[in-house]
């Protein structure tokens, strides 16, 4: 190769790699505003100055000295920003690396049985603790013990699933894609016809499971983002770890081989990282369709392809799309709201449609 060649190949490298950062920074910066701007937005509105001076005084602990309004902005809006954020990039990194595992634009995190993992285990939290009475069927749980008890069966039931998934395909040559899906599908429905069983015994709760899977922020804490931020964090950087090897199964598994790459070790661990973050995710909030599969995508059409940005940069702009979709959710019919999967479902329906149609 001739060194023109190679400063041809080098200067395109850092073009690429310019225009990654430029698309990461313009999304980062589009994240804060719309943060901002939810903070700032709903039934009772509050200017910028404030939500500044609620955040800063939160973190320096000076929530004592708050009044009515900088309350309500820290206790109540930045916790459900904050955790909406979150849960957006977790289901944003997660979708673009189930897409880059599976070589298909229509894959999502949820692609594993683990939404109906999840449901199975909110149901199953909410049948047992007992708790749940028809006056608390417009929330997702009541607010009594049975509020730590959804979170961590949804959590259990998410992973289970997939856990099952795997178990189901392995063999001595290794669990195939074609058949680590089927198997996904499998047992989703399984897991599905269980919770639909436990709901009819309990016709009660049977608003609140639709709540719940539905997606809702309207519950979201300081301590639940601390809670889960470990969890979809670590799946995030696990994710990140693969990335190159993601980019190598783009080639297809027999090239990857040869560049050194160990397809099974990759999708394992895809599948292990993606599972935590989208588990770590739907617990808290419920289910929230669509976003995994749309912030790739947006992201992908701005010009970026490689794993090592896509992967963040996915991230960022799932987490814009949730923050915009949960306050599309407080103010369209405000003074009450929606479930914030209803917002999502509505936006990402025509999307996924549209790719439908690109596919075909």
């Amino acid at each position: 190769m001739t060194s023109a060649s190679i400063d041809s190949l080098t200067s395109a490298r850092a073009r690429r790699t310019g225009r990654a950062a430029w698309i990461a920074l313009s999304i980062g910066t589009a994240l804060v505003l719309s943060m901002l701007l939810s903070a700032g937005s709903g039934a009772l509105p509050v200017s910028l100055r404030v939500t500044l001076e609620s955040l800063w005084g939160g973190l320096c602990g000076q929530t004592q000295a708050f009044d009515t309004l900088h309350a309500i902005v820290w206790d109540l809006r930045l916790p459900r920003v904050f955790l909406g954020a979150l849960v957006g990039a977790s289901l944003g990194c997660s979708g673009a690396a189930m897409q880059g595992l599976f070589r298909n634009p229509l894959a999502d995190p949820y692609l594993l049985g683990v939404a109906s993992g999840a449901s199975f285990g909110a149901t199953l939290a909410m049948t047992l603790t007992g708790q749940l009475a028809v006056a608390f069927a417009d929330v997702p749980f009541a607010p009594s013990s049975s509020e730590a008890v959804v979170p961590v069966l949804a959590f259990l039931g998410a992973l289970g699933a997939v856990f099952a998934t795997l178990a189901l395909t392995q063999s001595r040559r290794g669990a195939r894609l074609p058949s680590i899906l089927l198997a996904g599908v499998v047992v989703g429905s399984v897991l599905t016809s269980l919770t639909t069983y436990l709901i009819l015994r309990d016709a009660d709760r049977l608003r609140a499971v639709f709540s719940w899977t539905l997606g809702n922020l309207a519950t979201a804490s300081w301590p639940q983002v601390v809670r889960a931020a470990p969890y979809a964090a670590a799946g995030m950087l696990c994710l990140y770890a693969f990335a190159r090897g993601l980019d190598a199964l783009q080639l297809g598994e027999d090239t990857a081989r040869t560049l050194g790459v160990d397809a099974r070790r990759v999708r394992l661990g895809v599948i292990i990282g993606a599972s935590l973050a989208t588990a770590a995710a739907v617990s808290f909030v419920g289910i929230i369709g669509f976003v995994g599969l749309a912030a790739p995508h947006i992201v992908r059409r701005l010009g970026t392809v490689n794993h090592r940005s896509l992967l963040p940069t996915s991230a960022l702009a799932g987490a814009t799309l949730l923050v915009l979709s949960d306050l599309g959710a407080r103010v369209l019919v405000r003074p009450a709201e929606l479930p914030v999967g209803i917002v999502t479902t509505l936006l990402g329906g025509p999307f996924f449609l549209w790719l439908l149609r690109r596919q075909s």
